[in-house]
């Protein structure tokens, strides 16, 4: 006899539906199928006949909470909805499913099932008001369901149109369902369930069962089980997963932190956008980043203002940085969001201005992380983010990971020593910048240009040390910001044009900067810094700094910082990868610095504009 195996999906399967979906989960069962009633199943064994130890439990419930947090369900491209208030009056849901469902069919149930189950909600709560939720696939047309409309009562109103599931349940005080799964998430949610059909997680005690047959299947399910334990047992023990990022197997807790990133990103970029002004390698740069099911990009050279009242409903206004500063204005007063994008802060093994294409994008608007007068969301983050402990120690690894394997935005250069000079002297790393970048323009009003920056320094620090760290893009000649030999010569005591400016930071006492990301990476690896700009990281507690930033009232620790700035605010996609992945896959991705190589920014010039004219030749496709 061949064995027997059957296949499913998992409960949390993706972000989007369709079969052209990757899974990234399934079940497989060897006696039957969870949905079927009729006869045991590989998950309803486990659950009458439980193995699961204190470790287990307590991944379950950690679990559990993640999935009320991320409101993560089997699909996760829907919207949250907020339906009209009703003061002191009850809400009933009543869950409809597609005709013909299998495990309608399996779960001992029919249409004369959800008939009586509306009947029954209609009955039990006289005063309540009764929505009744049709499945995705009858709004999309798809299918048809076994209630429609055919239910005329005042009482009764009807749900059309998708939506998140937990932000729906959310709203209700009671659930009725045949065999849906939005039972068991109504029941993560702490709500009441009466079911008319048997599902998997009826007959355990936790919900009111109203099937005539529900006796015979409790023969089979006579002991009642708590949440926890059917949560284990069917998300921990019955299902299997793929690691999105790898595509082996993996753990429900790479799922659902997957899940978590992704459906956050789908919600944050809804609509229709419009990417205004872009080049063609910006575009290839920010598609893979936006493109979601949920929106759709139209790509435009310009845009006037008078053509905002014209645009589409869910219209949004994408810009590259600080750009189309009258478009964005415009925008705002006409009542269009915004939304601007910059490259993510670790971003790449080589420079953006060399055509690198970026590892990370920041999703801002209206405001960005380097204008503090713009009130960015990096800020906002900043400012308000509750950071646990599990959040901490996340952090405390990621800068463990940075500094051992010494990355920081570009991730090039190489080593770097000091002079035998220096000894005894207290050492400055003065990090240089891109003199017309954003960042100074918006965040530096006192001193502007590298050379008066390392003057300043020098002024008040006449007997140290002071290493100079010219910005690679203008050492590979590509951007503003040189300073002269002859006034570096009298300002500094080394100049580090060709190193990594982790191996500088490592080295040095302290660092000086205006707005550099250099100041980040050092308060990463516990150095102090001194900043005569507004940078995102001053402001709060942990820098020295000239400027005074009285919107930033908040003390943040290092790991909170870090965690805000690397793990909440960017995100992160490898080459060739599957969505947005977190900020450790690109740490593997790039590697230390000694398996990826010197990438060496002020010789080869020719080979590095051959190497541009192949990667916009990708970009234009």
């Amino acid at each position: 006899m061949l064995p027997y195996i059957a296949l499913e999906d998992g409960f949390l399967r993706s972000i989007w539906p369709g079969p052209a979906e990757r899974t990234l989960s399934m079940v497989t069962d060897r006696t039957g199928i969870y949905y079927d009633a009729s006869q045991p199943s590989d998950l309803e064994n486990l659950i009458a006949h439980p193995r699961q130890d204190a470790r287990t439990m307590a991944q379950a419930r950690s679990a559990m909470d993640r999935l009320r947090r991320h409101r993560l369900s089997k699909y996760n491209h829907a919207p949250a909805i907020q339906l009209p208030v009703t003061p002191g009056r009850r809400r009933v849901l009543v869950v409809d499913q597609t005709a013909g469902d299998m495990s309608v069919v399996l779960g001992g149930a029919g249409a004369a099932t959800f008939a009586a189950m509306l009947a029954a909600a209609q009955v039990d709560h006289p005063e309540a008001q009764i929505w009744v939720k049709a499945h995705p696939e009858v709004i999309q047309g798809r299918k048809s369901g076994y209630l429609g409309r055919t239910q005329t009562s005042t009482q009764v109103r009807w749900l059309e149109r998708e939506c998140c599931p937990h932000s729906l349940i959310e709203q209700f005080d009671y659930i009725y369902v045949v065999t849906s799964q939005v039972g068991f998430e109504a029941l993560l949610l702490g709500k009441p369930v009466v079911c008319f059909g048997m599902p998997w997680y009826a007959g355990w005690g936790l919900t009111d069962d109203r099937h005539p047959d529900i006796h015979r299947l409790r023969q089979r399910r006579p002991a009642p089980r708590s949440l926890e334990q059917l949560f284990a047992a069917a998300y921990l023990q019955y299902t299997r997963y793929i690691h999105p990022m790898t595509g082996k197997p993996g753990q429900l807790a790479d799922v659902v932190d997957w899940l978590a990133r992704n459906k956050i990103l789908n919600d944050q970029v809804r609509g229709t956008l419009y990417c205004i002004g872009m080049s063609p390698w910006k575009r290839a740069i920010v598609r893979p980043f936006l493109a979601m099911p949920s929106n759709r990009l139209v790509f435009m050279r310009k845009m006037e203002e008078h053509h905002l009242h014209g645009l589409a409903e869910d219209a949004r206004i994408v810009v590259w940085g600080s750009q189309h500063l009258a478009l964005r204005e415009a925008s705002i007063e006409a009542g269009v969001p915004v939304m601007r994008v910059e490259d993510g802060f670790i971003r790449s093994a080589g420079l953006g201005s060399d055509l690198h294409a970026p590892l990370s994008l920041a999703l801002d608007g209206p405001g960005i992380y380097y204008d503090p007068a713009s009130s960015s969301q990096l800020e906002y983050l900043l400012e308000t983010t509750v950071v646990s402990d599990e959040e901490r120690l996340r952090a405390a690894r990621l800068r463990d990971i940075l500094r051992r394997q010494g990355i920081s935005k570009y991730n090039v250069g190489g080593a770097f020593a000091l002079d035998r000079e220096s000894a005894g002297r207290r050492v400055l790393l003065v990090p240089g910048q891109v003199e017309d970048d954003a960042s100074i323009c918006y965040g530096s009003p006192l001193i502007r240009r590298n050379k008066d920056l390392l003057r300043a320094v020098r002024a008040a620090n006449p007997d140290a040390w002071i290493v100079y760290k010219p910005h690679p893009d203008v050492v590979a000649g590509n951007r503003r910001g040189a300073v002269e030999d002859v006034a570096l010569a009298g300002l500094a005591d080394q100049v580090g044009a060709h190193a990594n400016i982790t191996a500088c930071i490592a080295l040095a006492d302290e660092v000086h900067t205006m707005t550099s990301q250099a100041g980040f990476d050092a308060l990463l690896l516990g150095k102090p810094v001194h900043c005569y700009g507004a940078p995102f990281y001053a402001g709060w507690g942990l820098t020295t700094d000239i400027l005074q930033l009285p919107r930033r009232r908040r003390r943040l620790s290092v790991e909170e910082l870090a965690y805000i700035a690397l793990c909440r605010y960017p995100y992160y996609r490898l080459p060739e990868g599957y969505g947005c992945c977190a900020l450790e896959d690109v740490l593997t991705y790039l590697g230390p610095a000694d398996q990826r190589g010197v990438v060496d920014i002020g010789v080869h010039w020719l080979a590095r504009q051959y190497r541009k004219a192949r990667a916009l030749m990708r970009a234009l496709g």
